[in-house]
């Protein structure tokens, strides 16, 4: 295994210290020594596979000029969000986490039995959303002024929902308090004993993350059935894929997750650019454009899920 943690060629995800049976006790005989050499590689011949080569195919599939257009060609601290969502899709989404996690907090018992996990998602996406609406390069995005504040809320009530308790259910209600105000138009209480969520990876994590893109995936899929599914559901479509570019951005920085390992953010960019592939379909009412570019992401998504995925 390499000594910055990545995979060795030919393994998947992160490499794992290989433990090797001890050799067996005793004296080989001569006829027996014959049989085998010090050395296997001086008995190969041609060229050792590149398995980092054949991995970046899929990356390749996906095209790169998307990426290039969101950054205007420059590096991440120069992102423009909206090349990616739009302030629309922002508020859209900020209002179905509402009623998800409406749902999640409904009682304590179904809390307990599995909301807690929808919620971790909830909030976790919630967090991320307004990391971006903080960071927003157009002034007509809605709660900017108080997107830091629902921010870092959201951020520690996604991380300590990993766990179904008395006291993770009574802070999602808190929030989602907080929230149901928020789309009244009122401002968040600010908490002066949560740290700053200034770092993506103090947002939000992988796993919700995780869960939030493969709801945004199984909204994708009916919209490109046909032509017909297309015409009726593309405000839909278009949606999700704004979530996947955002997603697929978010998880690339520099502090989360992976972020130092070159192919999984191949993955992660390959399905980005895709994601906003779909997205400039669905505003030219491309409909073959649409799906061609969904199956670009469904194809970044296997790949890494074979790689990544336990």
């Amino acid at each position: 295994m390499a000594a910055d943690g990545l995979a060795a060629p030919g393994q998947r995800g992160r490499g794992k210290p290989i433990r090797r049976a001890a050799p067996p006790a005793g004296q080989w005989d001569k006829l027996t020594r014959g049989t085998f050499v010090d050395d296997a590689f001086v008995l190969l011949e041609g060229t050792r596979p590149d398995y980092g080569a054949a991995k970046q195919l899929v990356v390749a599939a996906a095209g790169g000029t998307a990426a290039a257009a969101a950054s205007g060609g420059a590096a991440t601290g120069s992102l423009k969000w909206s090349a990616l969502v739009s302030a629309d899709t922002l508020a859209d989404e900020v209002k179905e986490m509402k009623d998800v996690l409406a749902a999640a907090c409904a009682k304590l018992s179904d809390f307990k039995g599995g909301g807690f996990e929808e919620a971790r998602c909830g909030y976790s996406s919630l967090a991320m959303l307004f990391g971006v609406i903080a960071a927003y390069d157009q002034s007509d995005v809605r709660w900017r002024k108080d997107a830091a504040t629902a921010r870092d809320l959201f951020a520690r009530v996604g991380f300590n929902c990993k766990v179904g308790t008395d006291q993770s259910y009574a802070e999602a209600k808190a929030r989602l308090d907080d929230l149901t105000g928020m789309l009244d138009g009122n401002s968040p209480e600010p908490n002066p004993n949560i740290e700053p969520a200034e770092l993506w990876s103090q947002m939000t994590g992988r796993p919700p993350l995780m869960t939030r893109l493969e709801m945004a995936q199984d909204a994708m899929r009916p919209a490109i059935a046909s032509k017909a599914d297309f015409d009726k559901l593309a405000d839909e479509l278009l949606h999700a894929a704004e979530i996947v570019a955002v997603i697929g951005e978010v998880i690339q920085q520099p502090d989360f997750e992976f972020h130092d390992d070159d192919t999984y953010k191949g993955y992660a960019a390959a399905m980005r650019d895709a994601a906003l592939q779909v997205r400039e379909a669905c505003l030219k009412g491309d409909y073959e454009a649409a799906r061609a570019a969904a199956g670009k992401l469904e194809q970044s998504c296997d790949a890494c899920h074979g790689d990544y995925r336990s």
